[in-house]
């Protein structure tokens, strides 16, 4: 085992990334020969989509879905327990540098030239923010020497597929609604009145990020590059959180999509990070949250999809049969439902009505009732997606998920704050 993979291995387990045990998805299927592993999150391994790959590409398909930190350390520590592993862009680094993931061959994916300029030159405009921190197109390319950059070559370390722009979700029943880019703020994660009714998603690489933008513009504390924070910037605001946390001003700290919905659902929470399809969910179930639009800007996130660096042979061909898949027009479809966008995204317009395509990319009134993945009325007609449209949102970046140079020690100063 090199020196990297060594050290790497050794901080997880020191710091006790899992949040919890991850467990394999109790699907056993005997009739085909292959079965494609799926490490990842809730986020994208949902059973309406193992099913529908599993249809279209006649194999077999396992998924297990876990929190963000517990999938993070299952990949680092034990490559052989995946085939793919689906996250976020900030988890490359950890993995690329532990030798969990092989490159991909570029030329193996069917659309790969249809994969809009986000991951490939950091906008979608040439006037939007790039965002600081890990911007995905930084992390895309895999180099001759073995490192990432963004300089064109052959092979990429993840293959670019969902993506959004995350924010907080707020209960309008109690707290009363904002104006998008104007007066909603990363700040009322610490405004005194939402006092211990306040979530933050349980992931260092995340919700760090949440509650630097909170704590920055509610002018406790500046950021050179909030980035890459230093050591000395992360002691001033983790102080700062502990003495929140001491007041008793947060609930808890979620680790899963479903996690985030009860926490919402049962006013555990008034404010709190979300994912889109959590706000979906309880939109659908009657729970009115909004999604803000940080006038701070977004966290952004790009979903990344990796080859195991043991997967090999026949296995190897079913994952690249299934990232195809992915960019083939239903998937993307599927989580445009859920205020999920794909990176390339004409492919799936056709399997969407013109209502929604125009609601979840374009930005406009919805002209009809909106389902989601469920059958259940997401959207109603007359609602605008808070935030705007595809390009509105994107070119609104403040920071992406990152990891940063002081990663190990932002990790020792997360886990003092969640367990004290």
């Amino acid at each position: 085992m090199d020196t990297p993979k060594r050290s790497t291995l050794k901080k997880l387990a020191t710091l006790g990334l899992a949040a919890g045990v991850i467990t394999h998805a109790p699907y056993v299927f005997a009739r085909k020969k292959i079965t494609l592993r799926v490490l990842g999150t809730h986020v994208t391994l949902q059973e309406a989509i193992r099913k529908q790959a599993m249809s279209d590409l006649g194999i077999d398909i396992q998924f297990s879905p876990a929190g963000s930190a517990a999938v993070l350390q299952k990949a680092s520590m034990d490559p052989s327990s995946f085939d793919l592993y689906e996250q976020w862009s900030n988890s490359i680094n950890i993995l690329w540098n532990a030798g969990s993931i092989q490159p991909i061959e570029k030329k193996r994916l069917t659309h790969f030239d249809e994969i809009n300029p986000l991951t490939k030159t950091g906008r979608l405009t040439p006037n939007a923010n790039i965002g600081a921190g890990d911007a995905p197109y930084k992390l895309l390319n895999v180099q001759a020497d073995g490192t990432l950059s963004p300089q064109e070559s052959d092979h990429i370390s993840f293959l670019p597929y969902v993506h959004n722009v995350d924010s907080f979700g707020y209960n309008t029943q109690f707290i009363k609604p904002g104006i998008a880019y104007e007066t909603e703020s990363w700040s009322w994660l610490l405004d005194s009145a939402n006092k211990g009714k306040v979530g933050i998603v349980n992931a260092p690489a995340i919700g760090l990020f949440d509650l630097a933008l909170a704590a920055q513009s509610k002018g406790l504390i500046t950021f050179d590059n909030i980035g890459a924070m230093t050591r000395a910037e992360l002691d001033k605001l983790f102080s700062i959180l502990l003495d929140f946390k001491r007041q008793g001003h947060f609930s808890g700290y979620w680790n899963s999509v479903p996690e985030s919905v009860e926490f919402m659902k049962s006013e555990r929470v008034h404010i709190e990070s979300m994912f889109s399809p959590a706000v979906s969910t309880l939109n659908g179930q009657g729970v009115n949250v909004r999604f803000a639009a940080p006038k701070e800007g977004y966290r952004g996130w790009h979903g990344v999809m990796c080859l195991s660096s043991q997967t090999q042979d026949s296995v190897k061909d079913a994952a690249y049969d299934y990232m195809n898949w992915w960019l083939s027009g239903w998937p993307g479809a599927f989580i445009a439902r859920q205020g999920y966008y794909i990176s390339n995204p004409q492919r799936s317009k056709p399997l969407l009505s013109p209502h929604e395509w125009d609601y979840w990319y374009d930005g406009k009134a919805a002209k009809a009732n909106l389902l989601d993945t469920n059958g259940k009325i997401a959207v109603k007609m007359g609602e605008q997606r808070n935030g705007g449209s595809y390009l509105k949102r994107f070119s609104n970046v403040a920071v992406w998920n990152t990891v940063m140079p002081t990663y190990d020690y932002s990790l020792q100063k997360w886990y003092e704050l969640i367990s004290r």
